[in-house]
């Protein structure tokens, strides 16, 4: 078992949080949001991951071979899409953010006013 994908995805995180605490543009901070959140594809397919082992379809595979964990390979193409939702939403926001206060820089937006 190699650590090298674990620090791979902690690199990747780091790196995503990094751009999200410096960011002075919102749409900056929702690709480094994208970011972050890919780092959870490469730690995911790492703990699912196993050395010589075969893709998970077992029309073809012996019962005694090693296969690749289905159910985290499902929770990473789920998390591939909820990604793309949560960006292609937030990106909308800034679109908004943009048109009402003709600003995308955080701190030159206003106070939220009820």
């Amino acid at each position: 078992m190699s650590l090298l994908p674990y620090l791979i995805a902690g690199w990747i995180f780091l790196a995503g949080v990094y751009g999200i605490a410096t960011s002075r543009n919102l749409i900056h901070a929702v690709g480094c949001l994208a970011v972050t959140q890919s780092s959870t594809y490469v730690l995911l397919l790492s703990v699912g991951y196993r050395k010589g082992a075969t893709a998970p379809v077992f029309s073809d595979a012996p019962t005694s071979a090693t296969v690749v964990d289905p159910v985290v390979q499902a929770l990473a193409l789920t998390d591939v899409v909820v990604g793309a939702t949560v960006t292609a939403l937030l990106l909308a926001l800034v679109v908004q953010t943009a048109k009402r206060h003709g600003t995308i820089d955080p701190d030159e937006l206003s106070g939220l006013k009820g």
